[in-house]
């Protein structure tokens, strides 16, 4: 007879402690156990680094239908109609629940909800819920101690997935499911076995595939990396948003001047050039620095490019500077700490990686195309975002989706879980040259800006698929051979989501939205995501080789 340890449910196995992760959590804990996974403490994720806000369709000069518009407008002609709806119809819904859970967003008594909502790039009225310039962590913190307090959760941090395993692991002649993960403790360089009733990617994007990004370096592509292993399609991964401002400073690479900055009117302007003369976003677009960011960031690029500037000019000191440091209190301290007085002088700018439309395909409930395995966030693909991703539709997107994505998990029953390999490092040693990983890494993010970046060329896109076809010989042969740690398992993630971001930018025979090709400068008529479709497999170890692109 089983005991009741053996009848217990398993838990739902969320990997990443992003909002995305965090709603799911918090949703599915009402009916399910849930243990979260997080690879580096909680405060390093993507969510706690947003400053510019979240949409909310809440004003009487706003709609469901003006929203649409402008997130199909960003997209390039690419944004899946019926998955915008659906999210700016929740819209309201959303800010609700984060203002019931108690996020204290700036305040406004005449304001919908009392709310103050600021205007971003692409939208055509005000409608973005922020928390003064650090939206993203205001959010995070009170979910994330809504979370550390809930009975029924369990948060590790330091543990990362390895792989999910599905039937192949199994070896059983069934149809592809999945039944958990292998999770890497790493404090005990241990990986364990982590059966689950579902699990839920919510890793974040794949910014630290460049040299330059505004993300954390939680952002390896985790969760894209194993779905794609899985057997799971993945689309839209051509599409990389560089954001047009982060902070060009030898100390700060990767700190992002929220788009919010211009939305209320902040000014790009050439540096040694004065008055009018100094402003270029008229040549480049019509509305100015309120263009969606793809033209933005390609303004910047050409401009720096045709002047040899290492960077450009964000001149906000026209707002005042009791407005700045009351409005952009944590954009006016970190540039303070770096000797730049946004009250007084212009912040030097340059455009870097920052978020990545594509991911695993999923629909609206957060399914792959692997029964039990979802995926949210910017983790998943699902249509909203089409060629560029509007501004502050990113968290809103996690929490729509999040709450859609706990109740498909709350509504399914029991499935039969047999019992699961352990996995096996018996044939395998201490790695004893990680300066190896280290050199790799710094190789896959180089060639990736120079080649696959803002612009783009076929020749630069083969010289760099060659190039990272190398690399995953490398890392295919070190994974096979040594005893796997967290820096091992982020490049083998990244090399994977290298070549799919290559491969689809071949594939694109045009330019569209994020995606500029010196070769194809023109977008076609009619145009289609870009789908990898990538069978399933049969077989395999819960140890070995890296399931790589080929084949």
């Amino acid at each position: 007879m089983p005991n009741a340890q053996d009848r217990a449910p398993h838990p739902v196995v969320i990997v990443g402690a992003g909002l995305a992760g965090l709603t799911v959590a918090l949703h599915v804990a009402e009916r399910l156990p849930v243990v979260v996974l997080a690879k580096r403490p909680v405060e390093e994720g993507a969510t706690a680094w947003a400053q510019g806000g979240i949409v909310g369709v809440l004003g009487g000069d706003d709609s469901i239908a003006s929203h649409v518009h402008d997130t199909q407008e960003a997209g390039a002609g690419l944004v899946d109609e019926h998955t915008a709806r659906f999210i700016a119809e929740h819209s309201a819904r959303a800010i609700e629940w984060l203002v019931g859970c108690g996020v204290p967003f700036s305040a406004d008594p005449q304001g919908p909800l009392g709310l103050h909502l600021t205007r971003e790039g692409g939208h055509a009225v005000r409608r973005i819920a922020h928390a003064a310039d650090a939206t993203g962590k205001a959010i995070h913190d009170v979910l994330l101690e809504r979370v550390r307090a809930h009975p029924n959760i369990a948060l590790r941090e330091r543990w990362m997935a390895v792989d999910v395993i599905t039937s192949r692991h199994l070896k059983r002649d069934e149809s592809p499911r999945c039944y958990g993960v292998y999770a890497l403790d790493i404090d005990r360089q241990r990986v364990e076995t982590l059966p689950a009733a579902a699990v839920v990617l919510a890793t974040g994007g794949v910014g630290k595939v460049y040299r330059y990004t505004s993300n954390p370096d939680t952002a390896t592509g985790d969760g894209i990396a194993m779905a794609w292993r899985a057997g799971c399609r993945v689309g839209n991964m051509e599409f990389i948003q560089f954001h047009p401002t982060c902070l060009y400073h030898p100390q700060e690479r990767s700190f992002l001047i929220t788009e919010a900055l211009r939305g209320e009117g902040g000014r790009l302007t050439l540096p040694g050039m004065t008055g009018d003369a100094a402003r270029f976003m008229a040549a480049h677009d019509a509305r100015l620095e309120l263009a969606p960011r793809d033209i933005v960031a390609r303004a910047i690029d050409f401009e720096m490019k045709k002047h040899g500037l290492d960077h450009v000019w964000l001149d906000a000191t026209h707002l005042g500077a009791d407005y700045l440091r009351e409005h952009f209190p944590t954009i006016h301290a970190r540039c303070l700490k770096r000797g730049i007085d946004i009250t007084a002088q212009p912040i030097p700018v340059v455009p870097a990686a920052h978020y990545s439309c594509g991911g695993v395909v999923t629909d609206l409930d957060g399914r792959s195309d692997l029964p039990g395995l979802y995926a949210v966030g910017e983790t998943g693909f699902t249509g909203l975002h089409g060629a560029n991703r509007l501004a502050s539709n990113s968290l809103l997107e996690c929490v729509v989706l999040g709450r859609t994505c706990a109740a498909h998990i709350g509504s399914r029953t029991g499935d039969e879980h047999p019992a699961l390999p352990d996995w096996d490092e018996s044939q395998v040693e201490n790695a004893d040259e990680q300066v190896v990983i280290a050199h790799n890494w710094d190789e896959l993010r180089l060639l990736m800006w120079n080649y696959v970046g803002i612009v783009r060329t076929t020749r630069r896109l083969e010289r760099a698929m060659h190039r990272i076809r190398l690399l995953r010989s490398e890392i295919d042969d070190y994974y096979a051979n040594f005893r796997v740690n967290r820096d091992l398992l982020e490049l083998r993630n990244l090399v994977d989501c290298a070549e799919l971001i290559v491969r689809s930018a071949l594939l694109r025979r045009e330019s569209r939205g994020l995606h500029f090709s010196r070769d194809f400068p023109n977008a076609l008529p009619v145009s289609f995501p870009t789908v990898l479709v990538r069978a399933a497999r049969s077989g395999g170890r819960a140890k070995g080789k890296s399931l790589g692109l080929s084949g």
